[in-house]
């Protein structure tokens, strides 16, 4: 009797050391929160997963937050898990937007409301809301920067330039690359830019999965086919990740020298790496977005739906899932380069100077 009740104490013991390590926490007097993040490789979906989940705990909520590392298939299955936990609601930045409309029928059948956080969730009516930034105007950001550096409202030019994309599987590259390219196709359209490969619709510009080794892969055979005796003057990257990619190929083949010069290259997200890269002169140019502030606002809709409320929304026209449009709040993108990152970065708290040194 005494050996059955040991194994049956550390049986006990273990489940609940398990169920203490399944990414929950928080005392849950509020209510019990699913976080679905897309992976840990990009540090800023950390950093949004930290940041929502200790605003949530600072209410009074219940979290589970996990991370499915880019793998379809895994987010799917921790949704699933969440909605057997029974989480009072989800909040989940899509891998793949078109890929959750059976999980989401599910978290319908259970009445647990579901924001879409930063990524657009297609193909379900089952999307209460969408937290997101601008998606448009990063794109008219990053191009306006290449607009200004080029000299392009003067007239300067021709200049080289190509263009890259992000996921096609991810909503927010479309408006992405659309927002740039309302500000680049008129100077492509007038030969002040020319696109050295030819390449300028987003199929055939698009990361998948936003990788940077692939983005190196691809600038890799751009510039052995079409740049062996030209300069490339500028690149469209539309993420911090693609952009480190794209200057690892570029400094592979003499760039960054005084007669090569590094061409300008934007990106997106003031990654860390990207930050320093720009303050030492490679990278040109990030959008930043301050992920604490998105945070808050998805924190806020969460909150009202729970309670029965309308959350706060500023945009009711642009995002149309295919079944929906989804009711958003859309907050401001900020273009940053070496001449301000020091008062939007580390000014705003979100570095601090000897984190970008």
């Amino acid at each position: 009797m005494r050996k059955f009740l040991g194994v049956f104490v550390v049986l006990l013991l273990a489940l609940t050391l398990a169920a203490c390590s399944s990414g929950s926490s928080g005392d849950g007097d509020k209510g019990f929160v699913g976080i679905a993040m897309p992976t840990k490789s990009s540090e800023r979906w950390v950093d949004d997963g930290n940041n929502m989940k200790a605003e949530f705990e600072k209410l009074g909520y219940k979290v589970d937050l996990q991370y499915a590392e880019d793998v379809v298939e895994n987010q799917v299955s921790q949704i699933e898990n969440m909605i057997t936990k029974g989480v009072d609601v989800l909040v989940i930045a899509s891998i793949d937007g078109e890929a959750l409309t059976n999980v989401l029928d599910k978290a319908a059948s259970q009445d647990i409301p579901v924001i879409a956080y930063d990524r657009l969730i297609r193909k379900s009516e089952h999307v209460s809301y969408y937290a997101t930034f601008d998606n448009f105007k990063v794109g008219v950001l990053q191009a306006s920067y290449i607009e200004e550096k080029l000299g392009l409202k003067d007239g300067k030019g021709p200049f080289n330039i190509e263009l890259f994309a992000g996921s096609p599987d991810d909503n927010n590259a479309y408006f992405f690359f659309d927002g740039a390219m309302s500000v680049l196709q008129p100077y492509i359209d007038s030969g002040k830019l020319v696109v050295g490969s030819g390449q300028t619709d987003f199929d055939q510009v698009a990361t998948l999965r936003w990788d940077g080794a692939t983005a190196q892969a691809r600038m890799d055979n751009l510039l052995s086919a079409n740049y062996t005796t030209e300069n490339v003057d500028a690149v469209l990257s539309p993420y911090d990740g693609i952009s480190i990619g794209i200057l690892s190929s570029l400094k592979g083949v003499g760039y960054g020298s005084a007669d090569k010069p590094l061409p300008v290259i934007t990106g997106q997200d003031a990654e860390l790496a990207s930050v320093k890269s720009i303050i030492a002169g490679e990278q040109t140019q990030t959008v930043f977005k301050d992920t604490r502030e998105l945070a808050k606002k998805a924190v806020e809709m969460a909150e009202a739906v729970l309670e029965g409320k309308e959350a706060e929304v500023n945009d009711t026209e642009t995002y149309d899932n295919g079944v929906k449009v989804v009711p958003s709040y859309l907050l401001e993108p900020v273009s940053v380069d070496a001449s301000n990152y020091e008062e939007i970065l580390v000014n705003g708290g979100y570095y601090t100077a000897d984190e970008v040194k």
